[in-house]
């Protein structure tokens, strides 16, 4: 029945975002741009796909951060072009997407408070689809629990901090330990919006969150070897949800080295995979590599559903890994060592 009502309010934005959709780009303009020997190649290039001219009035030497910041400028402006009309729950939805760039730009503040930089010399460096208005009264703070107190005063992660985080905690040296925390209280409770909402949007979504849910359990155990961190620290900052939990969870915390994590991974057919397949070697894609393509696989395959919020999710997704794409090639002609140049993250044949 939802499906009658949807196109009422969310029908047009949805088409919006399966228009940008359509402008990833695939592997034939990939193979294009890791042929070029120049930035400014690359430059000409990027202006036959959909990026347009949106490097157009960038003055030569064309700069690797350059590219970069006009990618994110791009991914921004699309995601506020939609942000901006939308009416809830979409727009519940996507300001939940923009939280866990939030998350990372605080952690960037606080660790910056921690070590004594001026944090307005910090907020440059914040990625900008989680930036917000309070955020820039937080370079006002001096110390840790100044920061804290604006936190959790002015920013829409108030209650992430409120519950998960004491003040005493921001003088710890790990902040780690504290994003990962949030994370775990961002990733439920994003979970269980996506739940409340229902329909396909539950289907498309959970799936999504509980892989990213496994993925940080994963990372989280592996960077934990050789820290002070215990079994029952790592339990506590495990996100309660995906394929993992509860069992996955408890296997996890008992893990002492990379191996019996691979052990763990063997018992999920798509995590044992990933976990045979990586490497570290030449010409070997690493575990984290193996994570980015299955997300986009994830991802992608999202846009096979009608009439649900994932594909905005999605779309940020992929638009962020092709970013992330885009300057990897970029590193690589300005750095004049094009023999890695192929190990991009493919999103679309």
């Amino acid at each position: 029945m939802e499906s009658l009502f949807y196109n009422m309010t969310d029908g047009y934005f949805e088409g919006l975002v399966r228009g940008f959709r359509s402008g990833i780009l695939r592997r034939p303009e990939y193979l294009t741009l890791s042929q070029c020997d120049t930035l400014e190649d690359l430059k000409l290039h990027l202006g036959t796909t959909s990026y347009g001219n949106f490097l157009s009035n960038e003055p030569s030497p064309l700069a690797v951060s350059t590219i970069d910041s006009k990618l994110k400028e791009k991914l921004v402006n699309e995601f506020q072009h939609i942000r901006n009309q939308a009416v809830d729950p979409l727009a519940k939805f996507l300001d939940y997407i923009s939280y866990s760039y939030m998350i990372d730009n605080i952690i960037l503040l606080i660790t910056g408070t921690l070590h004594d930089r001026d944090v307005s010399e910090l907020l440059p460096k914040c990625h900008p689809l989680g930036m917000f208005d309070e955020l820039k009264t937080l370079s006002i703070a001096s110390n840790s629990e100044e920061l804290y107190n604006s936190v959790l005063v002015d920013t829409p992660l108030a209650p992430y901090f409120l519950d998960c985080i004491k003040r005493e905690d921001l003088d710890e040296i790990n902040v780690e330990i504290i994003r990962n925390t949030l994370y775990r209280a961002y990733l439920e409770d994003f979970y269980k919006f996506c739940k409340e909402i229902g329909g396909a949007t539950a289907d498309v979504m959970c799936e999504i969150l509980e892989f990213e849910a496994d993925r940080r359990a994963f990372n989280i155990t592996i960077n934990s070897f050789g820290t002070e961190l215990t079994k029952e620290d790592r339990m506590k900052l495990y996100p309660q949800m995906g394929k993992l939990y509860p069992s996955g969870l408890k296997m996890l915390a008992d893990c002492s080295d990379y191996d019996e994590v691979t052990r763990v991974a063997a018992y999920y057919a798509e995590y044992k995979q990933m976990f045979e397949s990586s490497g570290s070697g030449p010409g070997e894609k690493t575990l984290e590599d193996k994570f980015f393509e299955y997300e986009a696989k994830l991802n992608v395959n999202a846009f096979m559903h009608q009439f649900h919020y994932g594909v905005y999710y999605s779309f940020v997704k992929l638009r962020e890994q092709e970013c992330r794409n885009i300057v990897w090639i970029s590193e690589c002609i300005a750095q004049k060592n094009k023999s890695k140049v192929d190990n991009y993250v493919n999103l679309l044949n």
